[in-house]
């Protein structure tokens, strides 16, 4: 379809009444990040982790700071290879981490992969953002971003604030979707890890609160390149997943 076209004057126009949405949707903006802050906190308990620096609690994970983001990142213990989109996202971290860390609050990216599996992957993407296994544990599970294959077909699960039926089992040899192809395993193994992101503040006394998570397209604003991608004459111009991890490019 051809774009429509027009002088200065009309592109001025179209532009500055534009304007006055964008300015409402900034405004908007601050008006829910007030709302999010003032969440009530809910007190946890202390998870354990493995990290690069050995054995770690929540609590360590804060590394001196009173704030914790916590990027709950797609790969599972049977994963050959992270998620493609939660690569895409982490892509950005690198970039930012030192900013947040010198602003009283740590970054980490947590799976249920062991150790080794995101230290090889990390190494492959070039980043340098801490990265936490959480393999044996439970802390993805109360967090809402890991299922086990009893939930998925039994009981359903819940993702997102709301619950998702059971899944049907598939025959033999059904094939798997193209994401989950890439990261070495059927479907289901796939759907069993959810991307999301958690919030926690750690209190004078020591005491660690959960704040926020989000989940699915509660995390559109992380993904970096596409706020770039919606500026662009075409925006996001998609179909479909079309994004690879940065070293699988042609080009």
């Amino acid at each position: 379809m051809k774009h429509a076209t027009g002088t200065r004057e009309e592109w001025l126009l179209a532009r500055l009444e534009l304007l006055k949405a964008e300015k409402e949707l900034t405004r908007q903006s601050d008006a829910l990040a007030e709302q999010r802050q003032k969440l009530p906190w809910v007190r946890v308990k202390d998870y354990h982790f493995d990290t690069e620096d050995g054995p770690a609690t929540l609590k360590d994970l804060f590394r001196g700071r009173s704030q914790l983001l916590v990027y709950h990142f797609m790969f599972g213990a049977d994963y050959a290879a992270g998620c493609p989109s939660c690569s895409f996202i982490a892509d950005g971290f690198n970039g930012f981490t030192v900013h947040l860390a010198e602003h009283d609050v740590m970054l980490w990216a947590v799976s249920r992969a062991p150790l080794p599996k995101l230290v090889a992957y990390k190494r492959r993407m070039g980043w340098t953002f801490p990265w936490a296994s959480s393999f044996g544990g439970d802390f993805n599970a109360d967090f809402g971003v890991g299922f086990s294959p009893e939930e998925q077909f039994g009981t359903g699960i819940d993702y997102n604030y709301r619950h998702e039926p059971k899944r049907e089992r598939a025959p033999a040899g059904g094939g798997a979707s193209s994401h989950a192809t890439t990261c070495g395993v059927d479907t289901p193994t796939y759907l069993r890890e959810r991307p999301g992101m958690s919030a926690f503040v750690s209190e004078e006394d020591g005491v660690v609160y959960h704040t926020y998570s989000t989940y699915a397209r509660g995390l559109d604003g992380l993904w970096g390149a596409n706020q770039w991608l919606d500026r662009a004459p075409k925006g996001r111009n998609e179909s479909g997943p079309w994004w690879k991890r940065h070293d699988e490019y042609s080009r």
